[in-house]
């Protein structure tokens, strides 16, 4: 019923600003960090960096589109250094400094794997800090990748629709914001999908989840 709802709403608000905005709305893939997604227009692209949990600058993307008073982006953090990163800071710890042991357990050199690990949690914790209201958490999967879905309703009443997803090394953190009496863009996080290296749609048929071993994949249906 929501599904519906959502749908209708939708439909509404296209047939009430023209059809110039249904148009707008494009099947954006990028190779160099394998995902597709549906924005209303050609993403603008920001080189930049993210600091994780435990302090690693990593490098990062933003692929941030705005149109009229809505906000769609994806942040795409790389988390393929961390080790590199934090075993490198490890090396000057203090004796005696437990998290930087040589990565004894599965903490990691550097509590390199225990950064990696929870990267999804500490983004979480960064929406919490925002001036708005958290509405719903939930659990989210998009073509077997499993992660986590926020709704936050801000100061001046828009509402932020977030999802968070780990897959082979990056982090994916999408993010829409319409105004208040908008439908909540819960269609474009449903738009995310995953590219193998020769831009190939990839699914997964049992639960992926970065903390274990990736399951066998399969092609989507549309390649």
């Amino acid at each position: 019923m929501r599904l519906m709802s959502l749908v209708a709403a939708t439909v509404t608000v296209i047939a009430a600003t023209g059809p110039a905005l249904a148009q707008e709305w494009i099947e954006f893939k990028s190779l160099d960090d394998r995902f597709t997604c549906n924005f209303p227009g050609q993403p603008t692209i920001t080189q930049t960096t993210y600091t994780s949990q435990f302090g690693a600058n990593l490098p990062a993307r933003v692929y941030s589109v705005t149109q009229g008073p809505s906000r769609y982006s994806v942040t795409v953090v790389d988390y393929g250094p961390i080790e590199k990163i934090l075993g490198e800071r490890a090396k000057s710890c203090p004796a005696g400094d437990e998290r930087c042991n040589g990565g004894m357990g599965t903490s990691g050199p550097g509590y390199s794997r225990a950064d990696f690990i929870g990267a999804p949690l500490y983004a979480i914790w960064q929406f919490t800090q925002r001036d708005a209201r958290l509405t719903q958490l939930i659990f989210n999967s998009t073509y077997g990748v499993g992660g986590q879905q926020l709704h936050l309703t801000n100061r001046d009443g828009s509402r932020t629709v977030a999802a968070i997803y780990v897959h082979e090394q990056r982090m994916y953190i999408l993010e829409g914001t319409v105004p208040d009496g908008y439908p909540e863009p819960v269609l474009f996080q449903t738009s995310l999908a995953w590219l193998d290296e020769n831009g190939n749609g990839i699914r997964y048929p049992s639960l992926y989840h970065h903390a274990f071993p990736p399951p066998p994949r399969a092609r989507t249906e549309s390649n």
